[in-house]
This record gives C-alpha cells, sequence and structure tokens, in this order.
C-alpha cells in the first residue's frame, strides 16, 4: 500500500495560488551552491524578467551553534566558530572569546591584543578578496577571481605558519592566544601588506572599477538609501556603501583600535557599485592597520597568568522583560568588572558578529545568542529585489556579500 502523498507547504501553497491568480512565473534561486553563494533559496515571482516578489527561505544550513556553545562552554565551541563566516574563521574565534573576556572581565596583555588585530584583518582582507572575486566571477569578468585567490593562498599559508590549520585555524583561547607569532612570520606579513595595495590597484581595480561593463551592470542596481539601510539593521561594507560612516573599530574601539590610522570608506549613492568600491577599499586600509601593528608589536606574555582563576559571574534569570530590560546592559571598551549578562560586537568582514551572553558561574553560558551580520543583512531582500530585473539578481546578491554559515547558524 503507498503513502499517502505529502501535504504542500505553506509557500508552495501560495505559490500554486499567485500562479493561478496571476499567471505569472515563479522561480526557484537556490538552494544549490552556485547559485546563489550558498544554500539560500529564493522565490522569485517574475513579471516578465521583471522581479515582483522575493521571498528568502533559510535554514538548509542550520546547525543548532547556539545550543552547542551552552552545551560545551567557550573554549571548546571555538572550532565551532571556524563554520560560521567560514571565509574568515579566526575572526569569528576572536569575536566569541573576546565576548567570554567581557564577561569574565578578563584584560588581554598588550602583546595578545595586538596579534589578534593582525590576524583580524588578515581575515577580513580575505574575505574581501573571496566576496570580490565571486562577485566579478557571477558577473562574467573571471580573471580577476583567480588574481584575489592568489592572494588568498598567501594568507592560507600565513594562518597555517601561525595555528598549524590553512582554514579552520581555532587559534585564539579565552584569555589570549594558543601560541606566540612563529620567528620570520611578522616580516613576511608586513611585507605582503606593502605590497597589497599596489597589487589590488593592478589585479583588481585595472580590470574593473573603470571597465565599462562593470560600470554598467552595476551603478544605479540594487540602490539601498541610507535611511533604509539603517532601517533593516545593516552593517559592515553594506551600510557604508549607503553612506554611513559607522564601524565598531572606530565607534567602539577594541585591542587598542583607537590607536592605529586608518580611514573608513563609505559610499554615497548605495548602488552595488558603491559596496564594491567599499571593500576594495576596506582591503587596502586593512594592510595599513597590519603593517601599523607590526611595527608598534610589544613584547610580553600572549595570554593572561593563569586562566583557571576567571570564571563568568552567575546572573540571575529574568522573568519579566522589563527586568531583563533593565539590566541589560551593552559593554563596549575597556576592562570591566565581572556582569552577569552583556553583549559584545565584533566588526566582522560581513559586519557586526555579536554575542549577548547570560552567564550561571560556570565556564558554559546559560544563555548564547549571536546576532549573525549576513542574516541581517539578508532581511533586506524582500525589499531590495522587487522592480529588479532578474538578470541583476544575481549582481545583487553579490554585491551584498553574505555566507550561509553564519546566517543559518
Amino acid at each position: 500500500m503507498s503513502a499517502p502523498p505529502e501535504a504542500p507547504s505553506p509557500l508552495a501553497r501560495r505559490v500554486e495560488r499567485s500562479v493561478e491568480d496571476s499567471g505569472r512565473i515563479f522561480l526557484n534561486m537556490g538552494p544549490s551552491h552556485p547559485s546563489t553563494h550558498g544554500v539560500l533559496r529564493i522565490v522569485l515571482e517574475l513579471d516578465g524578467e521583471t522581479v515582483v516578489r522575493a521571498e528568502p527561505d533559510i535554514g538548509y544550513l542550520h546547525r543548532g551553534m547556539e545550543k552547542i556553545a551552552e552545551t560545551y562552554g567557550f573554549t571548546k565551541f571555538i572550532p565551532y566558530t571556524d563554520r560560521m563566516d567560514y571565509l574568515a574563521p579566526i575572526a569569528n574565534n576572536i569575536a566569541v572569546c573576546t565576548a567570554a573576556e567581557v564577561l569574565m572581565g578578563i584584560d588581554l596583555p598588550p602583546r595578545a591584543k595586538a596579534i589578534r588585530v593582525v590576524c583580524a584583518e588578515l581575515g577580513r582582507i580575505s574575505s574581501h578578496l573571496l566576496g570580490l572575486g565571486a562577485f566579478a566571477m557571477d558577473v562574467g569578468a573571471l580573471t580577476v577571481f583567480l588574481y584575489c585567490f592568489r592572494e588568498r593562498e598567501t594568507i592560507y599559508n600565513f594562518m597555517e605558519s601561525l595555528t598549524g590549520a590553512r582554514f579552520t585555524v581555532s587559534y585564539p583561547r579565552v584569555g589570549g592566544l594558543s601560541r606566540d607569532m612563529p620567528e620570520g612570520w611578522a616580516d613576511a606579513v608586513r611585507r605582503f601588506a606593502e605590497g597589497l595595495p599596489a597589487r589590488v590597484d593592478r589585479d583588481i581595480e585595472r580590470l574593473l572599477t573603470r571597465n565599462r561593463i562593470w560600470i554598467d551592470r552595476l551603478q544605479g542596481v540594487g540602490t539601498i538609501p541610507r535611511e533604509v539601510a539603517i532601517s533593516y539593521g545593516l552593517t559592515g561594507p553594506n551600510l557604508r556603501g549607503s553612506g554611513v560612516e559607522w564601524d565598531l573599530r572606530k565607534e567602539m574601539p577594541y585591542f587598542g583600535y583607537e590607536q592605529y590610522e586608518f580611514d573608513v570608506p563609505v559610499g554615497t549613492k548605495g548602488d552595488a557599485y558603491d559596496r564594491y568600491l567599499c571593500r576594495v577599499e576596506e582591503i587596502k586600509e586593512s594592510a595599513r592597520i597590519i603593517r601599523q601593528a607590526l611595527e608598534r608589536m610589544p613584547s610580553g606574555p600572549i595570554s593572561v597568568g593563569d586562566g583557571k582563576t576567571f570564571l563568568p559571574p552567575k546572573e540571575k534569570v529574568m522573568t519579566r522583560m522589563e527586568e531583563l530590560i533593565h539590566q541589560f546592559m551593552i559593554v563596549t571598551e575597556g576592562p570591566k568588572a565581572p556582569v552577569g549578562e552583556i553583549f559584545w560586537a565584533h566588526e566582522n568582514p560581513k559586519g557586526e558578529l555579536g554575542f549577548y551572553i547570560v552567564g550561571d558561574g560556570t565556564a558554559r553560558p546559560y544563555r548564547l545568542r549571536m546576532r549573525a551580520p549576513s542574516f541581517v543583512n539578508l532581511s533586506i531582500l524582500p525589499w531590495l529585489l522587487p522592480g529588479a530585473m532578474i538578470s541583476d539578481t544575481v549582481a545583487i546578491l553579490a554585491s551584498l556579500d553574505f555566507v550561509m554559515g553564519e546566517c543559518d547558524r
């Protein structure tokens, strides 16, 4: 006896009704990886070649990471953060370790802070290089992708020398780092950072920035006004591309970022072309920060003296929303007295990666909630895609530069 047919999903029923009522075309974009930079599915309603409605369907890469953190604790959770924004895994490691340190009131030694700065900026460069290379390839410029991967390969070699792994590095620890820089590593990274801006000009900008095809495909496409970007909570280059000069490294500095000289690139129109320009300039600014950090690298320990002496304080579990709001606090910079509940955010390549943590007096968080920048940035798709041509949809998605590992978590 055959099993009864499964009932159609609510989304499928809406699609069927709309097809019957309007005769419009529905297109499943994704969730196969090559179509949308990850396992993202977008149900597009088309009137001819114009997008009328866009409905993202996420969750294909969900792994329950927040509950994993609450089960295994901060230290054992570090390798899982490599699998979030897996294009800049070391930035995720640094973010979760720093959030735990803020909860516990740990102040890192100066050398550990400086090395974290170098690693975070290498991760930013690596992520932007892949984003730009894939962006160019989606619009038909294959050569730029190859140049970008050549530079990323050098960064992979640096990561392997420093951490023992090329990709999933799991390098930081709560209270410091797992090891110091090997001999000659700092000099090699400095030489790479010194020559990177010239190579970006030669291999990316000369091929794309003034390329008539590239300009025609991106200018005026996927425009996000300043007010809309703010209202949707966009962060990172997607927010700065809309003319909002907001960068946590400047606004709420950590790791001594206030000591480094660097600019925050911002756009003027908020279109796909501005988002491209912001990422190109951010690569150069990251190289600038790396050079300064290595030139000023302090000596001393790379971790606190005895990590076993630090445990997060216990926070009474709130029972009323008013009490939760009253006691909620945002910790931004500098050493603080331990508190049982904090929110801390890191300026990741995709935007602000935030951690809300409630401590229970043990090395495992009672509650850990992640603010994933890709998840928030993708929330604008139902507003952004309608009115665009179907041929522009791929370019718009590539200009947002999301990663589904942190979106679905």
